[in-house]
């Protein structure tokens, strides 16, 4: 935890009074057994205009059931069907599930995605956060969208990290994971700003206990030579991260914006009761249902975030699949509409491209317990903004929801697109492995959408 004593003792060895035993507390924010400058970003890359590109990532853990979302199967049988009817949307020829009557009214600013295909098949984010697979990882691992954007891009000014992360720690820990930087390097990992049933946030930690801001700055230039030894003989290169994410720890403490953009309080009570107010309590291994942070992801991303992942409720109902349904789809609806159309009155939805998905879909047939089981052969996602051309459908699955018959989706496929919503050419853009390799950042031949850019 991040401990910071003010008070004067003059029997300190340091000119301003505080024990140096003290002082080497400071940067003890814990994060996966790190501290707060072993996780803050390098330094900055961009400018600081308020306007920039971002990615706002909804991760479903557990994989939701895309026969009962966008790929209503209206003419099946009764056992494939389910319980849910199809409605119109304000895009002539789409339909989708009943339960989703927001986002049906405001389909032109959306495109469900009905054929994801090349799931990995196993229950964690990873595929989600990475485009990848996981077999075959070069040493350190693949890194995230979050972390690869970061090191493209950097930080958008010294007191947002540019990767940020609204991931609960679940009781299965892969639903939680946001993904992390691989082998771009801890500089990279996201900023934790939300913890699990038992805390491991970063954000609450981050309190000055008595100290003036500028006693503050003085320490950190104090850290520095403390640490100039250390830089000049490391090899590793773990030192000289270390000096940036102190540069963007002391940004972020000196600053209030992180602060502020977590503080839905300063919205409009308007604004805040459209999002609506949800379950922040953790069930068996899910995520709390937690809608106001489809409001903070937006507030953070005006605020210079570049990258923000949340994860919202569980989905692997394998029983009562209608009955959650019908809990959680009015909460997803409500809670993803809200923020697409506040990015569109705030003039963002140019800029930030929005992804709603998770990582497989469920079977046609309904079991016994009135649930759907794992069915990795096809999945759906739901995009929006980023500047792409939305209020459209791709892909189609045949009459029970079984495979793509037609326009199959990969998972690289939509990162290009993402990236290339970033301003990043995935064509020609790579990054260094451990090994000083270069590497793409998504697998051959994946390329945009065409049909979204």
């Amino acid at each position: 935890m991040l401990t910071i004593y003010g008070k004067a003792d003059k029997r300190s060895g340091f000119c301003d009074g505080v024990r140096r035993r003290d002082f080497l507390k400071i940067g003890g924010l814990m994060m996966g057994g790190l501290s707060l400058p072993q996780l803050m970003q390098s330094e900055a890359q961009a400018g600081s205009s308020r306007s920039h590109k971002a990615i706002i990532m909804i991760f479903l853990p557990g994989g939701p059931p895309h026969q009962d979302m966008w790929d209503i199967k209206s003419e099946a049988p009764r056992e494939i069907r389910g319980e849910f009817e199809a409605i119109r949307t304000n895009v002539p020829g789409i339909e989708i599930c009943e339960q989703f009557p927001r986002i049906a009214g405001m389909m032109d600013k959306f495109v469900p995605i009905r054929t994801m295909v090349g799931a990995d098949g196993g229950h964690d984010s990873f595929q989600c956060m990475t485009g990848r697979k996981k077999r075959q990882q070069p040493a350190g691992g693949w890194p995230s969208l979050g972390a690869a954007v970061s090191k493209l891009h950097g930080p958008v000014n010294e007191s947002i990290p540019p990767n940020l992360t609204m991931c609960y720690n679940t009781g299965h820990a892969e639903w939680g994971d946001p993904g992390q930087a691989g082998f771009l390097g801890i500089s990279h990992s996201p900023f934790r700003l939300v913890g699990g049933k038992n805390g491991g946030s970063s954000i609450d930690n981050m309190k000055l206990r008595d100290m003036s801001l500028e006693r503050l700055q003085d320490r950190g230039k104090l850290l520095a030579s403390f640490d100039s030894f250390r830089r000049e003989a490391d090899a590793s290169g773990l030192m000289e991260g270390m000096d940036t994410f102190g540069n963007q720890a002391m940004g972020i403490l000196t600053s209030s914006k992180l602060v502020d953009a977590l503080d839905i309080t300063k919205e409009d009570a308007k604004t805040i009761a459209r999002y609506g107010k949800g379950d922040p309590v953790f069930r068996a291994d899910g995520a709390p249902k937690v809608s106001e942070n489809f409001l903070v992801a937006r507030r953070l991303v005006e605020a210079g975030a570049r990258v923000v992942s949340l994860n919202f409720s569980r989905w692997d109902w394998h029983g009562g699949n209608f009955k959650r349904g019908r809990e959680d789809f009015p909460m997803l609806d409500n809670g993803v509409a809200s923020l697409v159309e506040d990015l569109h009155d705030r003039g963002l939805d140019k800029d930030v491209s929005v992804v709603v998905w998770g990582e497989f879909g469920r079977t046609p047939k309904i079991n016994a317990k009135a649930g759907r089981d794992h069915w990795p052969r096809v999945s759906c996602a739901l995009l929006a903004g980023g500047g792409m051309r939305t209020g459209q459908v791709i892909g189609a699955t045949n009459r029970l929801g079984e495979y793509a018959e037609d326009r199959p989706v990969t998972f690289p496929e939509v990162f290009a697109t993402l990236y290339h919503n970033m301003g990043i050419n995935t064509a020609t853009t790579t990054v260094r492995d451990f090994n000083g390799r270069p590497m793409y950042l998504v697998e051959p031949g994946a390329v945009p959408m065409p049909e979204l850019v």
